[in-house]
């Protein structure tokens, strides 16, 4: 870390912080210098001009002077590319096998000596200098990736000997659309839109709390828990806090942060369409992104540019193209379905500290029902006795069931002492898919465990691919009000990057605490904490144990009010956020989504990070700053509905709506159809009134309990007759009558 970029740290962190940062990185290199040779002698090389081409199914490998290059598109559009003999697997990213390639695409020669391949939905083309373009069946350039530099050791000899996992170090150099906007990279919090500047792809920690250990926790929520962990429970949460390894200060670029959950995966959004790259890699590694800038210089557009630099490993990329829904439908075909929590991690949760044992959970869980909060899991954090183990847990666990609340134990660890396996090798290689491992070896032990049951897992980091497992919680954000915005951007990366199920934790007093509105322990900042994190997918408050208010109720009988009604509204929507969490499995969609999700050709909405939506019927305007009691929110096209007023709005343009301390602004799409609870506490319909002349819809689906049940879509309709909505159940028959209770809003 050179001293730019330590002032870029204290910007981002403030001065603590930033200090702690430059402390990892100085501990973090002398981690990766001991035991790692240092390197020799280099030679560089490209690869040369094209001289021959061998066809295959979905496309071929091209050989060039230094190099050659396999391509394949599969049967769904998907495009792969791997240098120096690098195939799909093996990869600990992907879910199974590499998709099928498309029988129909073949590789073709093109103008200039190149080659191509078309397809129903991309068009590829080589170029003979090694140049891979990635275009849409309309010829539009979504991207440009240049031909790739190594840097190998010379004692492997010229022509790549090294082999697809050699030691050779590589870069490669992309360009996009002038107005393309970056997005991805796993979970940062610098911003949703990833800015001009270097962004590090090792999975790292700083700040408090960083470099724990390894953690595991196991849910004890159902039979008894013998002393030799016989029968766990079906959760656990999974902290990969890599003690030393996971100390990191990789250099931060303008708008970036060490991430818990790094991977590289980009999700770039332009006029030409929507595409995600991501280059299946483990090693360390840093992607240095320039946006563009249309009619620069002399009337010419200047192109976005990506920079990826590997410390060594394949040169592999995927490529999936088409609208934000159907990339990530493509991803969570490649990489996996995200797994589906169980119904009660919907509900509020609540983390502690402390060592006062089961009389002290007993205390919490009392304490909320005397306040009127709904409450559907504690976890119990480091701290607490058997707080990793399974002894003495079994008695509370059961008690807590029966009141429809589980008890989740955290950060239990893997004792290092004599004997505990160690990893000998490159600490580098495997920071990121180390958490992945974790997660899929609790997963799959929690699967074996308790069959009927789905398990419950969070990771704190974790590499492509780590959906399939689990979800995530945010780790440390800034202090004080930057880490509302910096919460949201975690949640919403991650969703792009294919992980749905994520959420920060809303805490109380902390460091730096104090008694102004912005800073760290006031009631204002601690209540937008808390109505941001009730929209979102993962609900979970925490306790420590320092001094200050630490629950809603401490902060006086306003405060608690008004964390009442957030958490009435969350529950009051729980099978809004059950539809949600199944379509997640079902497509890859994530439960929070940016304000240009429908419509990416809106480029005003794709510089929007202070709102989202929350599946395609809500749109959630969280308030980030200190005082306000109004704020502008940019509305995609169509009309919206203010949800506290009902009154009507027309998109795409800018609002300003009410913002009191109450609530936060919310607005639904209008002709949408939403699941909800009754008033009876059944399923109903809230469907909000469809413009003259057009219609809407929306899909419900049913809670199953929390085993593995199958659950069917149900589809609905909306429409305005004379001045009537009328709401119909759509079938392979037909429409039938809604068959629920139906509340119509807007009229």
């Amino acid at each position: 870390m050179d001293g730019r970029e330590l002032l870029r740290s204290m910007k981002v962190f403030g001065s603590v912080e930033g200090l702690r940062t430059v402390r990892s990185a100085w501990r973090q290199r002398r981690t990766d210098a001991w035991g790692t040779p240092p390197r020799g002698a280099e030679r560089a090389r490209v690869p040369g001009l094209a001289e021959a081409a061998e066809s295959a199914p979905g496309g071929g490998t091209i050989r060039f002077a230094r190099s050659s290059l396999r391509v394949c598109v599969s049967a769904g559009g998907t495009v792969f590319w791997g240098w120096d003999g690098a195939g799909p697997l093996p990869s600990y990213a992907l879910a199974g096998e590499a998709p099928e390639p498309d029988p129909r695409a073949a590789l073709e020669p093109d103008t200039d000596g190149g080659w191509r391949i078309v397809s129903e939905r991309v068009t590829v083309a080589v170029s003979r200098h090694g140049a891979v373009e990635v275009r849409t069946p309309g010829g539009l350039l979504l991207r440009r990736d240049l031909p790739p530099r190594w840097w190998e050791p010379v004692e492997t000899g010229p022509s790549g000997s090294a082999g697809p996992s050699g030691g050779a170090r590589w870069v490669q150099r992309s360009e996009v659309p002038a107005d393309a906007r970056f997005f991805g990279l796993g979970g940062r919090s610098g911003g949703l839109r990833l800015r001009d500047g270097s962004y590090g792809l090792r999975s790292t920690a700083s700040g408090r709390g960083a470099g724990l250990g390894l953690g595991w926790g196991f849910w004890a929520g159902s039979g008894s828990v013998s002393r030799s962990g016989s029968r766990l429970g079906a959760g656990v949460e999974a902290g990969s806090r890599l003690g030393a390894g996971s100390r990191s200060g990789s250099r931060s670029g303008s708008g970036d942060v060490p991430s818990h959950l790094a991977m590289p995966v980009q999700f770039i959004v332009s006029d030409a369409g929507t595409h995600l790259v991501f280059h299946d890699n483990s090693r360390d590694g840093r992607v240095t992104l320039s946006e563009g800038e249309e009619g620069a210089g002399s009337g010419h557009d200047r192109p976005g540019a990506c920079e990826v630099r590997m410390e060594g490993g394949p040169l592999r990329c995927w490529v999936v193209v088409g609208t934000p829904a159907r990339v990530l439908h493509g991803w969570a075909a490649l990489t996996g379905a995200p797994a589906l929590p169980p119904s009660w991690a919907l509900g509020p949760q609540h983390a502690r500290e402390g060592s006062g044992g089961a009389a002290e959970v007993r205390e919490a869980v009392d304490a909320y029902r005397k306040h009127g909060l709904p409450l559907s899991a504690v976890h119990l954090d480091a701290g607490h006795p058997g707080a990793g183990r399974s002894n003495g847990l079994s008695g509370l666990a059961e008690e807590l069931r029966e009141e429809d609340v589980r008890l989740v134990a955290a950060d239990p660890a893997v004792r290092a002492e004599p004997g505990d396996q160690v990893h000998d090798g490159d600490r580098r290689e495997t920071s990121g898919v180390y958490g992945l491992a974790m997660a899929r070896t609790g997963y799959e032990g929690l699967r074996r465990l308790r069959p009927d049951e789905r398990p419950f897992l969070l990771s704190r980091s974790g590499w492509a691919g780590v959906q399939r497992y689990g979800g995530t919680w945010a780790g440390e954000v800034p202090a004080g009000w930057p880490g509302l915005r910096a919460s949201l951007s975690l949640v919403l990366g991650l969703g792009l990057c294919g992980v749905p199920y994520s959420g920060p934790d809303v805490e109380g007093s902390g460091p730096g605490s104090g008694s102004g509105p912005g800073a760290e322990g006031s009631p204002e900042l601690f209540l937008r904490r808390y109505q941001l994190a009730a929209w979102l997918p993962l609900f979970r408050t925490r306790a420590g144990t320092g001094p200050g208010p630490q629950e809603p109720w401490e902060f006086g009988p306003e405060i608690l009010e008004y964390a009442r009604g957030a958490l009435a509204e969350r529950e009051r929507l729980r099978p809004y956020f059950t539809t949600l969490a199944r379509l997640a499995r079902m497509t890859g969609a994530p439960y929070v989504r940016p304000v240009w999700w429908g419509t990416p050709e809106d480029r005003a909405l794709r510089d929007c990070e202070d709102a989202f939506l929350l599946g395609d019927s809500l749109l959630v305007a969280p308030v980030l700053a200190p005082g306000a009691d109004r704020r502008a929110v940019r509305l995609p096209r169509g009309r919206w509905y203010d949800t506290a007023t009902g009154r009507a709005y027309e998109g795409p343009g800018q609002v300003l709506l009410d913002a009191p301390l109450s609530r936060v602004p919310v607005l639904a799409r209008a002709g949408a159809v939403l699941p909800v609870r009754g008033e009876e506490g059944g399923p109903a319909l809230e469907v909000w009134a469809p413009a003259a002349g057009r219609t809407g819809g929306g899909l419900v689906v049913r809670d199953t309990g929390d085993g593995w049940e199958p659950a069917e879509i149900e589809r609905y309709q909306s429409r305005l007759v004379d001045g009537r909505v009328v709401v119909e159940r759509v079938t392979d028959d037909g429409v039938a009558e809604a068959g629920l209770p139906v509340r119509v809003r807007g009229l």
